[in-house]
């Protein structure tokens, strides 16, 4: 299936897609790609993150924000769990596109060729397994952009598993890369206006728990991710904080690892809200999504309620099995 993939992407006149508010993972598979098959153009059709547009100019990465993908033989779309997540810009995905992605099936990819590992921690290790399943070596650059999608995926290397670290240091090595320069990459300041988005995310903070985890919610204008990162680092265990936009909600949740080991899956929590409320969500254990029409105040409750119900099943197993 990798080899496979491979060779469907040496057609030529592609275009590589990336989801809303396109991360670093996204951003470096999309890249690689382009770099080791011919002819292959970057269009984020709802935009990219913050790292990510800092990285795009660090490595002179052109990434398309308008584009008629009818306009090319081959449409590809990597790290992106369901279509839902082009729209509106992309309403449609050409029959026989090519889907490459690493979070837990969604079921919404229909009539395309779908390479989906799940046990992968970035996307990138993905591309990079499809890449060397034909033998290209991977530009300097490409390498580079490949481990920046691997480092902020793992969650600085937190989330990481044997698997990530052997192809993390495969690149290092073969691209002659050091790991400062990896860091630096993704590095940076935090704006002012980052800064209060996330002073008034923690203001606005609710949390709740059940023996020693707690689960914190919050809402505000942007940098979600940010203001996840804040309140992990105040001592909650899972957070969800999240965003609207007239009809429209965003919601970012993190795991601490040490929840995510207990039992903790954002990415099936998420999956389960948007089975019951027609939005669309998922993720990976310790990082996750949601999004779609509704009211983020209502979302963010459920989440709540949803986490609450798994840190019980969590506690009555450690008391079954006499663990304080």
């Amino acid at each position: 299936m990798i080899k496979e993939t491979a060779e469907m992407l040496r057609t030529e006149n592609k275009v590589i897609l990336v989801h809303g508010n396109a991360d670093m993972d996204a951003l470096g598979s999309a890249f690689a790609v382009s770099a080791c098959f011919p002819k292959g153009d970057i269009y984020a059709p709802e935009g990219i993150d913050r790292v990510a547009g800092m990285v795009a100019d660090k490595l002179d990465i052109n990434v398309l924000n308008e584009c008629d993908i009818h306009q090319y033989d081959m449409v590809v779309v990597v790290d992106t769990s369901s279509p839902e997540l082009l729209k509106p810009s992309v309403p449609e995905i050409p029959a026989g596109s090519v889907v490459i992605d690493h979070h837990t099936p969604t079921g919404k990819w229909e009539g395309v060729h779908f390479l989906c590992d799940n046990t992968k921690v970035s996307c990138c290790e993905l591309v990079k397994d499809v890449i060397d399943s034909l033998g290209i070596k991977i530009p300097r650059n490409a390498a580079l952009a490949l481990l920046g999608g691997m480092l902020t995926d793992s969650g600085h290397f937190q989330f990481a598993g044997p698997d990530m670290m052997r192809a993390f240091a495969d690149l290092l090595q073969k691209s002659g890369i050091h790991m400062d320069e990896v860091f630096n990459l993704t590095r940076a300041q935090m704006s002012m206006s980052e800064r209060v988005a996330v002073m008034n995310a923690v203001g606005r903070t609710r949390f709740d728990r059940v023996g020693d985890m707690i689960v914190a919610v919050s809402y505000g204008g942007s940098f979600e991710a940010s203001s996840c990162k804040a309140l992990i680092s105040a001592g909650a265990d899972v957070v969800f904080v999240g965003s609207q936009r007239d009809k429209e909600f965003r919601i970012s949740a993190r795991a601490t690892q040490d929840s995510a080991r207990k039992g903790i899956h954002l990415g099936n929590i998420l999956n389960e809200i948007s089975g019951e409320t027609d939005t669309d969500g998922g993720g990976h254990r310790g990082a996750a999504g949601i999004s779609g029409i509704g009211d983020v105040e209502a979302m963010l409750h459920l989440c709540m309620s949803k986490t609450m119900e798994k840190f019980r099943e969590i506690r009555g197993r450690a008391l079954s099995e006499g663990i304080t």
